[in-house]
């Protein structure tokens, strides 16, 4: 262990930010229901994607509204979401994505500048939007194992195909974002990536993902600013919610902030949460609080020299994360931050751990003299049996390419 200074950072994480961070959500829902009350419902006409999207362009050329999909279920590929509409899902309705590539359609923009894991392929996804929202009762089903090569054994990824793996909802730029109430199930890669976007708020999802497919992250909040997630369950073989703030193309500075995330449960193969990679931006002004984590690692802030940018040395700066009141069960680490020799980051540190209940083993920091790991607190941190510390090889497998 190569760890710098252990400094106070309560002064930075003062209760008011908690305070206004469950003000602005509170205003945040009462408003979005306030809208949706008066939202003119469109019912889907058929039983398919092409049904699904004929409703929604009608609904937003008639000035916005609630496109509701009874109970049923509907093939589908790609459908596209537009500004001032809510795609609800009745109880019973199941929206199933094909299960293959090509039957999604390719979803790119220059201004998004990095393909994760190579692929353009989304099945729900909104560009530009204002007041976009999915809420209901019912799932999304991505049959992400139908992607992978699922011959080995049952405690082991599946391997990873040479064909893309489709996302399933991305939302780049929009503002005014309400996820609530759905499932989404088996996304064959990260199951959303909300980047760019204002104004989030997630309340009530579940993510089910089966555990044996790598690279379907939960939720990654990429360059997010004012994000309320709560009573939200999620469960895959990779991170349950990353923090993320890529570098677009145009080289322009990107920060994550104001990301308030409670009273969730996370059970991964990988990570609970992970905090950055190397090349990122800004990411800080984080809580995460009332959470029960299941996982390899429970919380992670990990920068090694392979996932590193092209012609990058290291570059995310990290300040004003409060992570409180856990409870960890992690089959190796519960908490680690940590840099690789060679990275030189702009700053990991402002982390603050408080009444944390670890099951077993110990908070691992790990820095170095390039990048060490400054302004940690630790308050009421508390550790049960010890952990052995023999990382799974499953958990050592071909993680992802990073961008």
């Amino acid at each position: 262990m190569n760890t710098a200074k252990t400094a106070c950072a309560l002064g930075n994480l003062r209760g008011g930010h908690v305070n206004r961070a469950a003000k602005w959500a509170a205003l945040t829902l009462a408003l979005a229901a306030a809208v949706a009350a008066e939202a003119r419902d469109f019912m889907v006409e058929g039983r398919d994607g092409a049904a699904i999207q004929r409703t929604i362009d009608a609904a937003a050329a008639a000035g916005g509204g609630r496109v509701v999909v009874p109970a049923g279920v509907y093939p589908s590929g790609s459908i596209r979401l537009r500004s001032k509409i809510d795609l609800h899902l009745e109880k019973g309705a199941v929206v199933r994505g094909a299960d293959r590539p090509e039957g999604y359609d390719d979803v790119d923009d220059p201004r998004i500048g990095c393909r994760p894991e190579s692929s353009v392929k989304v099945f729900l996804w909104c560009f530009d939007g204002e007041d976009v929202s999915i809420t209901g009762e019912g799932v999304f089903d991505g049959q992400g194992v139908s992607f992978y090569d699922t011959d080995v054994p049952p405690d082991r990824f599946f391997r990873k195909p040479p064909h893309p793996r489709p996302r399933m909802v991305e939302l780049f730029n929009c503002r005014n974002v309400r996820l609530e109430g759905n499932t989404y199930k088996d996304s064959p890669g990260w199951t959303m990536w909300i980047r760019k976007c204002e104004n989030v708020a997630v309340k009530g999802i579940a993510i089910e993902g089966c555990q044996q497919m790598i690279n379907n992250d939960g939720i990654d909040f990429d360059s997010c600013r004012h994000v309320r997630m709560s009573d939200c369950r999620i469960k895959t073989g990779d991170d349950c919610v990353s923090l993320r703030a890529i570098v677009g193309a145009d080289g322009a500075p990107s920060v994550c902030e104001d990301i308030v995330v409670t009273d969730c449960s996370f059970d991964s193969w990988c990570q609970g949460v992970r905090i950055g990679c190397p090349s990122d931006d800004t990411i800080r002004d984080v809580v995460f609080s009332n959470i029960v984590c299941k996982a390899t690692c429970g919380i992670l802030s990990f920068h090694p020299y392979h996932y590193l940018r092209k012609n990058s040395r290291g570059n995310v700066y990290t300040d004003r994360l409060l992570f409180t009141d856990w409870t960890i069960d992690s089959k190796w680490a519960p908490i680690e931050l940590k840099v690789e020799p060679g990275i030189r980051l702009r700053r990991l540190g402002g982390f603050t751990f408080r009444n944390i209940r670890i099951k077993k083993g110990s908070p691992n920091l790990a820095g170095t003299p390039e990048s060490p790991v400054v302004d940690v607190v630790f308050d009421n941190v508390s550790s049960g049996e010890e952990a052995q510390f023999d990382r799974p090889e499953k958990a050592w497998g071909s993680w992802e390419t990073q961008y």
